[in-house]
């Protein structure tokens, strides 16, 4: 594979402007304050250079940035807000130009940073389809070979002769895509505002890029969503403070790295109620963990093949019939996997609160979580009335983190594919 894209030393640097705050003036204090300065330029009109700023600071979006991507490679750019992935896309675009270091480019590029980058909105729909592929270097022909394509895939035809500033930001979003994925650019680039379109469009999206990559094309594709990243990329580039923390062929160990918080051990495993009062006359949680079958506190990570269960501990302040006790399983993504009560057997298996102190214990099946990091939300009510604490708000929660099982297998060179892996029973006649 030749190499399409080559970075060498790139820094992009801005200066932050740090003017002193000012309270609010009223109309006296800026008469006051004008006169003041009136009477100090009379006396000295040269003590300040006008235009100067009080003072400023150097910023670098990114520095020191090297790497090499190859045709049909297709990139996961992951990283914290603040880290530098928008900076990096903009400079590849063009968009803006680096302080330091190089960039080489083989092939066309087309980009998809902002919604409505590139678009110009006085232009209807059908107008900003060849502007977009006339600054890609196309002919026309070649446009109005694809324009049928690109229509049919961001189905906005009824629009089409519509000027786009009346457009919707997603009606905007799924033209500009269509453009940049069908007008054959070598290199995609695509940034998180894949976000503001639906669902069902971002699926078709991500289908796409997928198609392009496999056509030989490069794809660079900045998300927040690891299950896309997951999904759509074979390599991921780790950044962190302006820096690449890690870049690897393996896109599972950068969304790993990126998901881990190196603090989570057993604290996280475990929450404590340390004389939180929650509003409520029912239940009071003291503590949350992640325990073996025996009940000790497991540390993570721990393997989706060993046996452990969600343990809570709480005490019934007041007894009601109506009251359900459970947790809630977040992926790393922030997608809700499943919801557990102590209510979810039949009516007669019911386990029995009692007044005072209570240890809830709910096994998850073995085999049955992939490897990653989850978050374990407690969650409380009385049946179809009222919330004990506010889910993904004040609720207590947890981590967990499994790795190992599956992946030992020699048939898996890396977790499989999925939210959930669980082993089923097979047969063959």
């Amino acid at each position: 594979m030749s190499t399409v894209i080559k970075v060498e030393n790139l820094g992009k640097k801005y200066l932050i402007n740090c003017k002193k705050q000012q309270s609010y003036a009223t109309l006296r204090d800026t008469i006051t304050q004008t006169a003041f300065k009136l009477g100090k330029w009379i006396v000295d009109p040269f003590s300040k250079k006008k235009g100067t700023c009080p003072r400023h600071e150097e910023f670098w979006a990114l520095k020191d940035v090297s790497f090499e991507i190859n045709q049909g490679d297709r990139i996961g750019i992951i990283g914290r807000n603040g880290s530098g992935k928008s900076t990096l896309l903009k400079l590849l675009s063009r968009i803006t130009e680096p302080t330091t270091g190089r960039i080489s480019i083989k092939g066309r590029v087309a980009s998809l940073l902002e919604v409505g980058t590139g678009f110009h909105p006085e232009l209807t729909g059908r107008e900003n389809i060849y502007l977009n592929g006339s600054i890609l270097g196309m002919s026309k022909a070649e446009i109005k070979k694809k324009f049928d394509e690109i229509v049919d895939f961001a189905e906005i035809e009824k629009f089409l002769d519509t000027p786009v500033k009346w457009y919707s930001s997603g009606m905007y979003m799924r033209l500009a895509f269509a453009v940049a994925a069908h007008l054959e650019p070598e290199i995609l680039i695509v940034d998180e505002v894949l976000a503001v379109g639906d669902v069902e469009f971002q699926k078709k999206c991500l289908g796409k890029m997928e198609e392009v990559g496999k056509e030989g094309r490069t794809v660079l594709f900045v998300s927040h969503n690891m299950g896309a990243i997951e999904q759509l990329c074979t390599r991921g580039i780790l950044l962190e403070k302006g820096h690449i923390k890690n870049i690897s062929a393996d896109v599972n160990s950068i969304i790993k790295e990126y998901t881990f918080d190196p603090n989570s051990d057993l604290e996280t495993n475990i929450w404590i109620n340390s004389g939180k009062n929650f509003l409520n006359p029912w239940f009071k949680p003291l503590k949350m963990s992640i325990t073996d079958e025996k009940g000790n506190d497991l540390k993570s990570p721990v393997r989706n093949d060993s046996e452990f269960r969600v343990q809570i501990e709480g005490e019934i302040q007041k007894m009601d019939p109506a009251l359900t006790v459970g947790y809630a399983v977040y992926s790393q993504e922030g997608i809700l996997l499943y919801w557990s009560y102590q209510t979810d057997e039949d009516e007669e298996k019911w386990p029995k609160f009692k007044m005072g102190f209570n240890i809830l214990r709910s096994q998850i099946p073995k085999r049955f979580l992939n490897e990653g990091t989850y978050r374990i939300e407690l969650i409380g009510n009385l049946h179809f009335r009222e919330w004990l604490f506010e889910p993904e708000v004040n609720a207590p929660s947890i981590y967990l983190r499994i790795e190992g099982g599956l992946s030992d297998s020699p048939y898996w060179s890396m977790k499989r594919p999925g939210a959930i892996a669980p082993v089923m029973e097979w047969s063959i006649e």
